[in-house]
């Protein structure tokens, strides 16, 4: 079977419509596809995951390029459709927040390449940057304002617990705007498409747990929200041993400031309860 060879013959064979409780926009714009693919640097035989294939717009663009895709779909109506359209792909049908991704493509030198859903994107990156070993890239498209946080830098008004935890996790460059008219249907907002490399070691277990209290409060300042959750003998005691200014407010400390804050609260006293970073909050 031929692949189709444009967007819009993958979305003329579809027969359904994009589903809401999903967060389904389908990618529509061939401009905007090929600054994906080029931007995931494939080759022939490269394993690719892809989540959230909707009618396979995207992954027909990748089987084009060459690529090993496997690929999850939540939409039972999408998953059979994409599968039937493109056997050389294979579809799995389930949620990529559960779904065993170290089973479904094994190898160091997987890619990750996906226009996330905007419900839960955030929660997916966050989970694809768990794997181990690391994916070799990601080139994802999330919400614009989202894709703002994760690479907004120290000083920000834009940063949060969420732009720590992910650029800890990984160095992250913007490859392009995508405008609502490049979807079907459009979304109210803009898109952008990030491109990560993954850092070969995670972070410090007791990060995160320290971004939500450091974060707790963005407009405090750091002393303030750490002697709220840790007591003021503890926070000061890990201000001093980290050499990080009290007054300052948290979203202008940088990656390094953030290290010697988790080593100093790791040797001042007990862990603190670990969880994600705020994926869904202002922070």
């Amino acid at each position: 079977m031929s692949l189709p060879a444009t967007a819009a013959e993958v979305l003329r064979a579809w027969p359904g419509g994009a589903r809401k409780r999903f967060g389904q926009h389908f990618l529509a714009s061939d401009g905007i596809i090929a600054r994906i693919v080029e931007a995931a640097a494939l080759g022939p035989g490269v394993p690719v995951l892809e989540v959230g294939p909707g009618p396979g717009v995207l992954t027909a663009a990748l089987l084009r390029a060459e690529a090993d895709v496997v690929a999850v779909e939540i939409d039972r109506d999408c998953f059979a459709h994409t599968q039937a359209l493109l056997p050389a792909a294979r579809i799995v049908n389930g949620d990529a927040l559960s779904v065993d991704l170290d089973a479904l493509i094994p190898g160091p030198d997987a890619r990750c390449v996906s226009n996330l859903p905007y419900n839960v994107g955030t929660r997916i990156l966050l989970r694809l940057l768990e794997r181990d070993p690391p994916f070799e890239r990601l080139v994802l498209m999330l919400q614009r304002e989202v894709g703002e946080r994760l690479l907004a830098p120290p000083g920000d008004r834009q940063r949060g617990s969420l732009s720590v935890a992910v650029q800890a996790r990984a160095r992250i460059e913007r490859v392009c705007r995508v405008p609502p008219g490049a979807f079907h249907p459009p979304p109210k907002v803009e898109s952008v498409v990030l491109r990560l490399w993954p850092h070969p070691r995670p972070p410090s277990a007791e990060l995160d747990g320290l971004l939500r209290v450091g974060f707790a409060a963005p407009r405090k300042t750091l002393r303030n929200n750490l002697r709220s959750a840790l007591g003021e003998e503890r926070a000061d005691a890990m201000l001093a041993a980290s050499g990080v200014a009290g007054e300052a407010r948290p979203a202008v400390l940088d990656l390094p400031q953030w290290e010697r804050l988790t080593e100093a609260l790791v040797q001042t006293g007990p862990a603190l309860v670990q969880g994600s970073p705020d994926a869904a909050g202002p922070s």
